[in-house]
């Protein structure tokens, strides 16, 4: 299942990418994953303080 940003509650702290082993997660203003890197692990969900990130329904 794809991993989603929520846009508008990313911070762009960057967290997330670096807790991608993959490095799937740029961070502009907010965090980008790429889809076919991501090996839905979810470090970065953990790795996120404001839970920004989750699985995509």
């Amino acid at each position: 299942m794809p991993t989603k940003v929520d846009q508008d509650a990313c911070t762009g702290c960057g967290a997330c990418a670096e807790a991608c082993a993959v490095d799937a997660i740029t961070v502009d203003d907010v965090a980008k994953v790429d889809a076919g890197l991501c090996t839905d692990c979810g470090a970065c969900f953990d790795a996120c303080p404001v839970e920004a990130i989750s699985k995509a329904d």
